[in-house]
């Protein structure tokens, strides 16, 4: 019974050494061998051993991975606190170096990644922080993604998610946008009256210099005052006009007074 008992109990064991000493690594992952803890290879994926006691490894996702920046609180260069909400997104590009050259590759990375965008953010002004958005995006990729080559790994993107202001800040860029809005309403109109006015004084020009145009310009007026249905109609009467009446007025009482003289005489 004891012999029995025996062979059972070392096919156990045997079949479970043989268990944990294969190892599967899957299409998207590669294997870090250590021997005695010595760095021993790369393992690719399938099915792979490492003797236990004697090897160890260690498992390296080489997706893409999507990491949420916790919100930061930085001061822009002209001095006004914002939030800021960012997601970074990398992969591991060198198995053996993100195992051997840094500790907790992961942690790292968002910590440099908090780092920089406080660095980054405090180089600019808030309009160009809002206005600039991927540019400055860009900036804090290529910063990361410097730093983080030695450690085997390559930064696609770092996307600026969410930049929060507080509510008086918010309540002073919104009277500033009014403000730019009423001054190019002013502006725009403005102008506008210059290009009527520059108008009508072509317009102007034009029919003093054509002999009847100004009475023709009379007639079309009161065309069109005649589709009203107002019962007031203002006539305009030309200057050259009145000038020209007063001077016929003028010589009819010239006339007057010399003939009064002659039948005085």
């Amino acid at each position: 019974m004891l012999i029995p008992s025996l062979v059972v109990l070392v096919g156990v064991l045997a079949l479970t050494g043989v268990v944990r000493t294969l190892k599967v690594v899957n299409e998207y992952e590669r294997g870090v061998k250590f021997t005695l803890g010595k760095f021993d290879g790369v393992m690719a994926p399938g099915l792979r051993t490492v003797i236990p006691l004697y090897q160890s490894w260690e498992r390296v996702d080489m997706r893409v991975k999507a990491v949420d920046v916790p919100r930061q609180e930085s001061i822009t260069r002209d001095n006004v606190t914002v939030q800021i909400d960012a997601v970074i997104y990398y992969s591991v590009r060198d198995a053996q170096r993100a195992i051997l050259e840094v500790e907790q590759y992961m942690y790292a990375v968002q910590q440099l990644a908090q780092t920089t965008m406080r660095n980054i953010v405090g180089e600019v002004d808030l309009d160009a922080l809002l206005s600039e958005r991927e540019r400055i995006s860009t900036q804090i990729r290529e910063v990361i993604d410097e730093a983080t080559d030695p450690w085997g790994i390559a930064v696609q993107s770092v996307e600026l998610k969410d930049i929060i202001l507080a509510e008086d800040m918010k309540r002073v860029i919104a009277r500033q946008a009014e403000a730019e809005r009423e001054r190019r309403a002013v502006t725009i109109q403005a102008e506008g009256e210059l290009e009527a006015a520059q108008n009508m004084a072509d317009a102007a020009r034009t029919l003093s210099g054509e002999e009847g145009a100004l009475h023709l310009r009379t007639l079309q007026t009161l065309n069109s005052l005649s589709s009203d249905n107002s019962n007031t109609v203002i006539f305009a009467i030309p200057t050259e006009a009145l000038r020209a009446l007063e001077s016929m007025t003028a010589d009819a009482n010239r006339e007057s007074g010399v003939s009064a003289d002659g039948s005085a005489g």
